[in-house]
């Protein structure tokens, strides 16, 4: 009988034990959760789904916070990106948190499921471009068994149905498209594809909107979209963990892979990695896409090797966006604001002035619209050119075209021909030093304020008939040779930079 009772009081206190534990793990589930809305408050929306969806609070003890997460590469992200924070965070929720502690969950954590079936996962790499894709056909996740290999994050809205084309951007939009139609085809039309231009000329759109078509079209395919940076990163990590090889290895089995930034590749030992890499994947009928600010010829910090491989395939530039460009890109800005708010409307003229004030790229139109929103539906008052003026005018300010100094171009124009200053300036007739003073001249008159006389004076005390027909001359030039054209835009482009 005694023995009876003693097990009826061990089992009701292990029941009420348990029942304790319950509410214990759900009071910590809920300061976790008001954690987690802390984080997203503070970091916003982007940044917490791509680093925080998959960490799992495990529990507290002894002032330490323990977290799990999928990947070793979150877990050092974590620690060395947003320790800081998340320990502030904690604080502010469970009180007296002194450390963080990560571990890595096993691959198939029954936990690690249950988020990875409500939340985005933190990047876009050979396992996986994200959870979900846009509506874009095709979908689910595909695991290609690079279970730590991360890439850079995708963003969901950089689509080819995104994509604005005009004049200056259809031939690498075209390249882009048959690229993205062919991935895990064994023949590459264009491999490398090298696409370079100004900051916000749509370069990083058409690799994300790469990603996405690819992996639509082609949902097993190995994709793997990084920045120069990131790059960097991680061979560094994979250098101190005595793991190169083992990523040197994982590259060789990606289909697709898409370099950004370009020009901040540096360091040799990386480079020569790097161009290891790039040789394997090209021999191997692997496609590769490259974005940067310049032409692989005038990436400086890479080395002769590196740049001639770069410039072996398709080179395509994403030019200056012109005013028709410039005014689709603003009524695709505007149309997609209306479907929140069909009563925003923008006039015509309205559009055509932002068109032709916001001269530096589509990061820039984007921002002048969401602006322009923003104080309608705060006021409701209609817009005008003067307001939409007033709104955006700090923009307008940087949009202002640097002012050239004749100076500039006798630089300019003396490095990229290869001759002495003192030539351009002298009485000289050969046609090596002629060519390149006559289009010194025509640069002086089309992109400074400086008179005929004035500019002839600037070369060498000629007189304005010699400038006159110097310009004249370089337009007849032009207008017969495609070649000298597009030589003598890239030097316009060099002294507006």
């Amino acid at each position: 009988m005694t023995g009876r009772r003693e097990r009826q009081i061990t089992l009701r206190g292990t029941q009420v034990e348990k029942k304790e534990n319950e509410q214990d793990s759900r009071t910590l589930q809920k300061k976790w959760d008001r954690t987690k809305s802390r984080l997203r408050a503070e970091l916003g929306e982007d940044i917490f789904k791509s680093w925080f969806a998959r960490v799992k609070l495990e529990g507290i003890k002894d002032s330490t916070a323990y977290f799990s997460v999928p990947t070793p590469f979150l877990k050092k992200w974590l620690r060395s990106h947003y320790n800081d924070r998340l320990l502030h965070c904690c604080n502010a929720e469970f009180g007296d948190v002194g450390q963080i502690e990560f571990r890595v969950r096993r691959p198939h954590d029954s936990s690690d499921v249950a988020i990875q079936q409500d939340a985005p996962r933190p990047s876009a790499g050979p396992e996986t471009i994200s959870v979900r894709q846009p509506d874009v056909g095709g979908g689910g996740d595909v695991a290609t068994g690079y279970q730590d290999f991360e890439g850079s994050p995708l963003d969901r809205r950089l689509t080819f149905d995104g994509f604005v084309v005009g004049s200056s951007n259809r031939l690498v939009h075209a390249a882009a498209t048959e690229i993205a139609e062919c991935v895990g085809q064994s023949q590459m039309r264009y491999n490398p594809l090298f696409i370079h231009g100004s900051v916000g000329h749509g370069k990083t759109h058409l690799l994300n909107a790469i990603a996405w078509h690819a992996r639509a079209r082609q949902p097993h395919a190995q994709v793997l979209y990084l920045t120069a940076e990131w790059f960097m990163s991680r061979f560094v990590q994979a250098l101190k963990s005595k793991a190169a090889v083992a990523f040197k290895e994982s590259l060789r089995g990606i289909d697709l892979l898409l370099i950004d930034d370009m020009e901040f590749l540096q360091g040799p030992v990386i480079q020569q990695e790097f161009c290891h890499a790039l040789n394997s994947l090209i021999d191997s009928g692997r496609q590769i896409v490259v974005a940067a600010d310049r032409a692989p010829g005038k990436l400086e910090r890479l080395d002769a090797r590196m740049r001639s491989r770069l410039a072996g395939g398709l080179v395509a530039e994403v030019g200056t966006m012109d005013g028709d460009l410039r005014r689709k890109i603003l009524e695709k800005c505007i149309s997609d604001e209306q479907r929140e708010d069909p009563n925003f409307i923008v006039p015509d003229t309205v559009i055509e002035f932002l068109a032709s004030r916001l001269t530096e790229g589509g990061r820039e139109l984007e921002g002048a619209i969401i602006r322009v929103r923003a104080v309608y539906r705060l006021t409701a008052e209609p817009i005008t050119i003067e307001r939409a003026e007033y709104i955006v005018r700090d923009l307008m300010s940087t949009s202002e075209p640097k002012r050239i100094k004749i100076d500039d171009i006798l630089k300019i124009v003396s490095k990229h021909f290869g001759v002495n200053r003192s030539d351009l300036l002298s009485n000289r007739r050969n046609r090596s030093v002629v060519r390149p003073r006559q289009i010194g001249m025509y640069l002086a008159k089309k992109l400074t304020s400086r008179s005929l006389p004035e500019i002839g004076r600037r070369f060498g005390n000629r007189d304005h008939t010699t400038v006159l027909h110097a310009i004249r001359k370089v337009e007849q030039l032009m207008a017969d040779d495609s070649g000298l054209k597009e030589e003598v835009e890239l030097l316009k482009r060099m002294l507006r930079d």
